[in-house]
């Protein structure tokens, strides 16, 4: 079977392991604790949940795969793919809060995931180096940091829904670098224990991980799965594919033609994920009223 082939199934099996592992990650954020907490302190009860950790642990065999994947294909290719972890998560989530989909939420779902798609793949992606220069992740750091400090500051600001989404935005974006330094870590294991123990990337490559991690838990408290996982999903390929472009030197070859696709996609990803956040709190906001 081809490379390429293998790193398709290995990100379609990534999808399905990490959806299962957020669905379970987003209902112990609500159900750990019913008062009102900071973000230190229920990160900290959640580290005490079994539960929470069952989560951890089948999210960790999605991150496996993703690894794997990202051995074999670009972080272009891998993360379009990781996309479908949405579909996977919908009914999921639906099936255990006892809740169905409706049939507008399948079509957001489903334009969301394709329209994500669109935008890092429709470039035809080339693949570049397994590991980016010191001057290229510094020049992340600025861009990035402010960026995701402002998020950090208006969810503290702005509560419900908006605080779960820009939550997700902090969330989503440490995934996607998590994405483009797990293929340099991968790449170091290829050349023995010591030569990964010595690689910088793998020390960030944890944080970073831990950081991904508790910015979820955040998010998934603060807001409903489908104000928060649409949100990451988006978030989370669109910067590791910005990244991959610019610190791996993959490269985009749309054409005339692709261009003007890639603009409409994106359009299509930001109307999804608006309707996908608003419907699901009209929703809650009904049963509440119900109840």
């Amino acid at each position: 079977m081809a490379r390429a082939d293998l790193a398709v199934l290995f990100a379609l099996g990534a999808a399905l392991f990490i959806a299962i592992g957020d669905v379970i990650h987003q209902r112990q954020a609500h159900d750990v604790t019913a008062e009102p907490v900071g973000h230190v302190q229920l990160f900290t009860r959640l580290l005490r949940d079994r539960q929470w950790w069952l989560g951890s642990a089948v999210a960790a065999v999605g991150f496996a795969l993703q690894a794997a994947a990202l051995g074999l294909g670009s972080v272009l290719l891998v993360q379009a793919l990781l996309v479908t972890s949405l579909l996977f998560a919908l009914p999921i989530n639906a099936r255990l809060t006892h809740r169905r989909v409706t049939r507008w939420q399948w079509t957001w779902a489903a334009l969301l995931a394709a329209s994500v798609a669109v935008i890092v793949t429709v470039g035809n992606p080339t693949e570049g180096h397994a590991r980016g220069s010191v001057d290229a992740w510094t020049a992340v750091v600025v861009v990035l940091a402010p960026a995701l400090l402002l998020c950090v500051v208006g969810a503290r600001i702005w509560q419900g829904p908006v605080s779960a989404v820009l939550l997700a935005v902090v969330s989503g974006a440490l995934w996607g670098v998590f994405a483009v330094l797990t293929k340099g870590v991968v790449d170091r294991l290829d050349d023995g224990l010591w030569a990964l123990l010595v690689t910088p990337e793998l020390y960030v490559w944890a944080a970073v991980a831990v950081a991904g991690t508790a910015w979820q838990q955040f998010s998934f408290r603060s807001g409903s799965l489908t104000a928060s996982l649409p949100t990451m999903t988006v978030a989370e390929p669109v910067v590791a594919s910005a990244l991959g472009v610019v610190v791996l030197g993959e490269t985009l070859r749309p054409g005339e033609a692709g261009w003007l696709t890639l603009i409409a996609a994106v359009a299509v990803m930001v109307v999804s994920t608006a309707a996908l956040a608003r419907g699901e709190a009209a929703s809650v906001s009904r049963t509440a009223t119900a109840d």
